[in-house]
């Protein structure tokens, strides 16, 4: 098992600039403001030649346990009990605080080995937070910069000693390994690939409105109390990634910070947390969109699923409350009318009712969500596609534009992931939007293409003689 390092203090003395600085990119949210971090986050890190998880915690608080801060609190303390090594931060500009007492305390009872790190070392003054540390019988503290950079040296050989022969790598090995690829990095857009791979791994976002049940989903899922849950809107703000297996198949599961109206966003923490949320859209392969069975399609919904399938991603709409749900017939007919309706870009969408809170529906999602991914990386062979033109265009011919009827000549599918075409044509310019939308439904009957985006670009053949002036006899 690969060693795991678990970052923890009270709030707002680096912990998220360190583990930025320790997994070699920007993945955590970091602000000015106390209390950004709430969900725990693991990454692969490196330390020089050392190879470790790090783990970034929220702040710890004194609070009650049924309030955000206590359960905030019970996550770190569960990344303290699940951690090799704990990194124990406190801020030396400010010195030693009365809550590092008291959560030094918390972390010694835990039996877990401790490197104490006194943070915003940089700036002058900052030897007396340092000498005060000493006070917290953690031992000799290691003074670093995590924004800066400064005595990672010293942090990696604090590290390495409890680390032992996890410790021991190889240059080689070292100098072979690069950094973690992007989310979604191995997607090839233009990949050559026909036939599904059911065995690859899938990387899915779950996203929606703040409040409609995406954090309770996901630890339904996976079986354990992972993200952080309570009935205050908004808890969520980075986006969380995690490890799963569902039938022997790798998953890694996305959870995202709620995204409300664009006018509403005024905070600049929020606007962060919509960023990552967006990113998180863009390299996902399927998006799961929850929506609160008990107040579906409300326009922020339908905005979200439209930025969905502008992005090209593979949608799945999980209808979450259903346990709340009365006259439950009635009202799944009435979710499939507004569904086709209000979302016909992508027609034949698959939805599935649930209730995160007792469990019912998670498997048919899942389900749902991996049909939706083949079909994402569906490809047709060019013979049977250009078969299938001609009895289109023989059924329905393009219209006629300024007294000239125009041509339609083959048309082929150069890629998948979603399915795109191109459609060599007469006069593209001319070809109207309904005729595009005629091709478009055609190719999800014929093909069964549906539940995602397909994109139809129209091109013209050069002509070898345009521009040459006739010659006379």
């Amino acid at each position: 098992m690969t060693f795991k390092v678990a970052i923890v203090g009270r709030p707002n003395v680096g912990k998220s600039t360190l583990f930025n600085r320790l997994v070699g990119r920007r993945i955590a949210l970091v602000d000015d403001t106390p209390g950004v971090t709430r969900d725990r986050r693991v990454h692969p890190a490196r330390l020089l030649d050392l190879r470790f998880d790090v783990v970034d915690t929220a702040g710890l608080e004194e609070a009650a346990a049924p309030t955000l801060a206590g359960r905030m609190r019970a996550q770190t303390e569960t990344a303290i009990e699940e951690a090799d090594l704990v990194l124990f931060m406190i801020d030396a500009r400010a010195g030693l605080m009365p809550d590092d007492q008291a959560f030094a305390e918390v972390v010694r009872r835990k039996g877990k080995p401790v490197v104490l790190v006194a943070n915003k070392t940089d700036v002058r003054g900052t030897d007396a937070g340092v000498l005060e540390s000493f006070g917290l019988g953690l031992g000799e503290p290691v003074a670093v910069s995590a924004e800066h950079g400064q005595g990672l040296a010293e942090l990696r050989d604090a590290i390495a000693e409890y680390m032992g022969e996890a410790a021991e790598e190889e240059e080689a090995q070292v100098e072979g390994e690069g950094a973690a690829p992007l989310i979604g990095e191995d997607i090839d857009p233009d990949s050559e690939e026909t036939r599904y791979d059911p065995t690859k791994p899938i990387r899915i976002a779950v996203v929606g409105r703040p409040n409609v049940g995406k954090s309770t989903l996901i630890n339904a899922l996976i079986g354990e109390e992972r993200l952080l849950t309570g009935p205050e809107a908004g808890i969520t703000r980075d986006s969380i990634s995690v490890d799963w297996h569902w039938r022997g198949r790798e998953i890694k599961l996305f959870d995202t910070a709620g995204m409300r109206r664009k006018a509403r966003v005024q905070e600049k923490l929020e606007k962060l947390s919509v960023g990552e949320t967006l990113r998180a859209i863009r390299f996902a392969e399927v998006v799961i969109v929850v929506f609160d069975a008990t107040m579906p399609f409300e326009k922020q919904d339908l905005q979200i699923a439209d930025l969905i399938l502008r992005e090209g991603r593979a949608p799945v709409i999980a209808f979450n409350k259903w346990d709340l749900i009365e006259n439950r017939q009635e009202k799944l007919a009435e979710l499939r009318e507004k569904t086709e309706r209000l979302l016909p870009q992508a027609r034949g969408l698959r939805a599935v009712t649930l209730s995160a809170e007792t469990g019912r529906g998670l498997d048919q999602l899942i389900q749902a969500a991996v049909d939706t991914h083949q079909v994402w990386n569906r490809r047709i062979p060019t013979g049977p596609l250009n078969r299938w033109l001609e009895q289109a265009t023989t059924r329905h011919p393009p219209p006629a534009v300024a007294g000239r009827r125009l041509k339609v000549k083959y048309m082929t599918q150069v890629k998948a992931r979603p399915p795109g075409f191109v459609l060599s044509c007469s006069r593209p310019e001319a070809m109207p939007q309904s005729y595009i939308r005629y091709l478009v439904n055609g190719l999800r009957d014929a093909f069964d293409i549906h539940g995602v985006p397909i994109r139809i670009s129209l091109r013209t053949s050069e002509n070898p003689y345009a521009g040459r002036a006739r010659k006379r006899g």
